[in-house]
């Protein structure tokens, strides 16, 4: 992989701005700091003048993918996510079908290894009758964001207002539990 040294570039992290070198080794960053000096095959840019800005992580997309590519692929939004700054994104489960179940789920994941540009991670869905079926999240939970529920009735087939699916996943879910919540 290509390394690349960025001279006095303007770094923005942390509140504050300070002109330092970054070197990067492929896609990742292997070392800020004052006058970096490097040996062997290292593209060297002059960023005087310039800004690096940490990556935007999104904790809520609509992708549509799959059910509703007319509108919007995993790979298309990814594409302008990362044109925007944004370098990974949490995408949410109403999609068609929703993703109600493990298997729906790793659907998902499988079209974002071939097609997303950006890092990538989705939701489970929750409805009034799949508790069982998010609670099988809890053995992969490195891999799951978390445990989508809404409970707003703006959301079509995905309110969840059975408070015995509510008190489950709340009681026995090991994920972060993200609601949509709203009163008509």
């Amino acid at each position: 992989m290509q390394k690349y040294l960025f001279k006095n570039i303007c770094v923005v992290n942390e509140g504050k701005i300070q002109a330092l070198d970054v070197l990067t080794d492929g896609a990742r960053i292997e070392r800020i700091d004052n006058n970096i000096q490097t040996k062997g095959k290292v593209a060297e840019i002059n960023g005087e003048g310039k800004h690096l800005l940490p990556g935007v992580i999104d904790d809520q997309v609509h992708f549509r993918e799959p059910g509703l590519t007319h509108k919007a692929t995993i790979g298309s939004e990814s594409k302008a996510a990362v044109a925007g700054g944004v370098t990974g994104f949490m995408e949410m489960p109403n999609t068609i079908p929703n993703a109600l179940t493990p298997e729906l789920l790793e659907e998902k994941y499988e079209i974002a290894a071939h097609t997303s540009l950006a890092n990538y991670s989705f939701f489970m869905g929750t409805s009034n009758t799949n508790a069982e079926e998010v609670l099988k999240i809890n053995a992969r939970k490195r891999d799951v964001c978390g445990v989508k529920i809404f409970m707003g009735a703006s959301t079509g087939n995905m309110l969840v207002n059975s408070h015995s699916t509510l008190d489950r996943v709340f009681r026995e879910s090991e994920l972060l539990i993200a609601t949509h919540c709203e009163d008509r």
